[in-house]
């Protein structure tokens, strides 16, 4: 267990009523709310993300595979363990935009994507899609990435409808070693 972290519930005197519920903290998604490291401008020169990655090992920047013009990275603020995006390593923002070798290895990718994580942890099915502009809810509309999103069964729960909070098994350095490692060949 980590230090100062229980399983027990504490009173904390002055935050309203008490209720007979836990809490289960997730500081580390204040970051997201807050929109750190989210790109200043529309540039790949104004902190786009997705421009940086590549350059860090894949360690560091959860790099799960690299191909010639597209990459696999973990998602940072995952909905599900797992919860991965191809990304091309051009800064484009539209689909539209790939020309045809992008868009043939973006599928690929995404068809590969999917047999590892069928295989490293048995998904049922999976959500796929992409969101195109900040009005369609991309986080980072200026570079486009597809969201990967592995589901099982009976894992919606009543945690992100009632709690706002996703429960997550695993840490994202180990996820990312365990696709590594099942990302199918060429």
């Amino acid at each position: 267990m980590l230090t100062g972290m229980t399983s027990e519930p504490e009173q904390q005197i002055g935050v309203g009523t008490p209720d007979a519920f836990q809490r289960l903290w997730t500081p580390h998604r204040m970051a997201y709310i807050q929109g750190e490291n989210k790109p200043s401008g529309p540039g790949a020169e104004d902190g786009c993300p997705f421009c940086v990655i590549p350059g860090k090992s894949d360690e560091d920047g959860l790099v799960v595979a690299r191909g010639e013009r597209v990459y696999a990275v973990l998602n940072l603020y995952p909905y599900t363990g797992g919860h991965l995006m191809v990304v091309p390593y051009r800064h484009v923002a539209d689909y539209t935009d790939l020309d045809a070798a992008e868009t043939a290895e973006l599928a690929d990718f995404t068809k590969r994507a999917m047999a590892a994580l069928r295989a490293a942890s048995g998904a049922h099915g999976f959500n796929i899609g992409m969101n195109q502009g900040a009005v369609a809810g991309a986080g980072i509309a200026a570079h486009l990435h597809q969201h990967l999103v592995p589901r099982w069964g009976g894992d919606t729960n009543f945690m992100p409808v009632v709690g706002h909070t996703k429960v997550l098994p695993q840490l994202l350095g180990n996820t990312r070693a365990m696709l590594a490692d099942a990302w199918p060949a060429l």
